[in-house]
């Protein structure tokens, strides 16, 4: 027998989710009014959605600037829908900010997804690990296991889709996408970011405020 489901609950839900009225009753119904299982439930049936448009054309979206304070770092990215309209639409844009400030606050991010990293630098990666002292006794077989471990450790490192999302860490910035595709109903894309530091590759400039500026972000 189901728990009563009230309006609270509802609103509690979608507030979290970003899902439908209909859809946070439902999933509100099922989980018995547990909303932790009504969450991950939405999720999944998010993902799902999200699967299916993302081969879907996305040509419209906009550039996102984010400077932090003290304009010492900064980011443009452009992040694409499909629709002229969905770019328009405020969760589309704050999606955009919140991505922006996401790639200030990770400073090992370079690329946006994991596909997109040079194979020259995965073989760079790799070359290094499999020559570090620790590893230098052990046995082929478990040397190149905890190469490929450590490898796979600093790819994902500098992926941004397989970050944790600064404002949710329980989960990573491609869930919180395709979260957003499922809400919105388009097919969304993160194309490309550069990254500005004032005085990078400078020897006079030091980089240590980018962790200041990470926790002051997160801390929001």
């Amino acid at each position: 027998m189901h728990n009563k489901i009230s309006s609270e609950n509802i609103k509690e839900l979608r507030s979290k989710t970003g899902a439908g009225m209909t859809d946070c009753k439902k999933a509100l119904e099922s989980s018995n009014g547990d909303i932790s299982i009504a969450i991950e439930t939405l999720r999944k049936k998010g993902l799902t959605i999200a699967d299916k448009k993302s081969t879907r054309l996305a040509a419209e979206g906009l550039i996102e600037s984010y400077i932090h304070a003290g304009s010492r770092i900064g980011v443009l990215l452009e992040i694409n829908c499909e629709t002229d309209f969905v770019a328009r639409q405020p969760e589309f844009q704050q999606l955009a900010k919140n991505i922006a400030m996401q790639i200030v606050a990770c400073q090992s991010v370079k690329y946006v997804s994991r596909d997109d990293i040079p194979k020259e630098v995965v073989l760079y990666e790799k070359d290094l690990e499999l020559q570090k002292e620790d590893l230098v006794n052990k046995p082929d077989e478990i040397k190149i296991k905890i190469a490929q471990g450590r490898v796979d450790k600093r790819l994902k490192e500098l992926s941004l889709m397989e970050q944790d999302f600064i404002r949710e860490s329980s989960i990573t910035v491609e869930e919180l996408i395709k979260q957003h595709i499922s809400l919105l109903g388009e097919n969304i894309k993160i194309r490309r970011f550069q990254k500005f530091l004032l005085g990078e590759g400078l020897d006079s400039k030091s980089n240590t405020f980018v962790d200041e500026i990470s926790s002051m972000i997160q801390s929001k």
